[in-house]
């Protein structure tokens, strides 16, 4: 049997709550001028993957419908995370991210100290398709007992 890291507190093992740092919440605020798939709309929904955002139409007779997709690099939200931010008044920038032919950012991105919260919105360009974008937004929350 595997050795288990243990903790006085829990009895012999670490607890699920004691081994994670927290919460990467991931909300798909909307989509913006999407291609349309099916005679005059489409049913979009979106595939977070680690790595990769994909948009597809759901189709119920057929297979679904790829809309494009988009990638972004959280390494620089990330980075704040480990900052010592609890000083700072709300709203304040802590980096910014520009748009480039190497990225999918439709405008400048910011990641910004929001209520004693680290937070990023970012405006995706979608590639491999027409037309469309998509808002995300991206909040780190820290759980109790965590080492985050």
């Amino acid at each position: 049997m595997p050795d288990t890291p243990t903790s006085p507190k829990s009895g012999g093992r670490l607890s699920l709550m004691e081994n994670l740092l927290g919460l990467l919440r991931i909300r798909i605020i909307r989509g913006v001028n999407l291609a349309v798939r099916d005679v005059r709309s489409s049913d979009p929904y979106v595939v977070v993957k680690m790595g990769k955002q994909t948009v597809y139409d759901h189709d119920t007779f057929s297979k679904d419908d790829k809309m494009g997709y988009a990638e972004f690099d959280i390494k620089a939200f990330m980075e704040a995370l480990k900052m010592n931010l609890k000083n700072l008044p709300s709203g304040t920038t802590i980096t910014r991210m520009l748009p480039a032919r190497q990225n999918c950012l439709a405008e400048e991105s910011c990641v910004v100290w929001k209520d004693g919260k680290v937070v990023q919105d970012i405006y995706l360009r979608l590639r491999n398709v027409e037309c469309g974008e998509v808002e995300v937004q991206l909040q780190w929350i820290n759980l109790p007992n965590s080492k985050g």
